[in-house]
């Protein structure tokens, strides 16, 4: 008898062990998600994922729909008491969200904070692709969008291949209104010139700096590359085009001046194809006739 109730014990414990991956199976709570970039909320929106998201960064302009959500600051200069008093549960962000202390403030209470890389080339923009759609239960649509993204940039890669010059390029931002700077190595810009099939005219240093007039007049654009935003802040094209170093180079004798919108241009987003594209026809124009 006892060895008997002693199996009948095991069965049961078998038993109640079979249940469990059933209940384990359950579905999880939608994540609430908190977007600490503009690419990152673009590839949300793409995706379909957009009614997860409960707050996003001041840089989330894109698309409009983004501009009604709650916003929690600007992506480099967060509050760990802004983003929880949304209640995330996730809080997506790039290498460029900050400062390192708030991030560390928000994991301290338990909300998962995933940071994405960001790099300025196509390959960056893929991995943001994959994990999106990964949190957001969309791997299917992620898988879509890149392998669309992928095409593109092969078609461009190939038309480019048959490019003999590489035209060089001065991207201007201005910051507040102030005097325009110009994007040196390892900025958005500089990566876009060249998946663009450019050059960045400045090689001296890394990120954004005021340029000296000397320091326009070497850099030899062929082409001044500017946002839209700017040309407003500055006055218009004509109003670049007449500074006095810049009237100097190949690009302002010829008053070839390209402007973009921002996000588009420098987002490395799911646009970021079409971006390259674009400004490869502005650079490139008989790369239509390449293939």
């Amino acid at each position: 008898m006892k060895r008997r109730h002693l199996l009948e014990l095991g069965l049961g414990a078998v038993a109640a062990g079979a249940a469990l991956p059933a209940a384990a199976q359950a579905p999880r709570p939608s994540p609430r998600i908190v977007s600490i970039s503009s690419a990152l909320t673009e590839i949300v929106y793409a995706l379909g994922a957009e009614k997860l998201l409960v707050g996003v960064d001041t840089t989330s302009l894109y698309p409009e729909a983004a501009r009604v959500l709650p916003q929690v600051g600007y992506m480099r200069a967060l509050s760990a008491e802004g983003v929880l008093s949304l209640k995330p549960t996730l809080i997506l962000a790039t290498t460029a969200a900050g400062p390192a202390t708030t991030l560390d403030q928000l994991r301290a209470t338990g909300v998962e904070v995933m940071v994405l890389p960001d790099h300025f080339d196509y390959d960056s923009v893929v991995l943001k692709i994959e994990a999106v759609g990964k949190v957001a239960g969309k791997t299917a649509e992620a898988q879509e969008m890149i392998a669309r993204g992928r095409a593109e940039m092969a078609d461009l890669s190939a038309k480019l291949a048959s490019v003999s010059s590489k035209p060089r390029v001065l991207f201007l931002l201005s910051m507040g209104g102030g005097a325009p700077q110009a994007s040196g190595q390892n900025t958005a810009a500089d990566g876009i010139i060249r998946l663009a099939g450019g050059v960045n005219a400045v090689d001296g240093y890394s990120g954004y700096r005021p340029l000296t007039p000397e320091s326009v007049i070497a850099s030899r654009p062929d082409f001044v590359l500017v946002t839209r935003q700017t040309v407003d802040a500055l006055g218009g094209v004509d109003a670049i085009l007449k500074q006095p170093a810049l009237s100097q180079t190949p690009a302002g004798k010829a008053g070839r001046v390209l402007q973009f919108d921002t996000l588009l241009l420098l987002g490395f987003g799911p646009r970021t194809p079409t971006a390259a594209t674009q400004l490869a026809a502005a650079l490139h124009p008989d790369l239509a006739r390449a293939r």
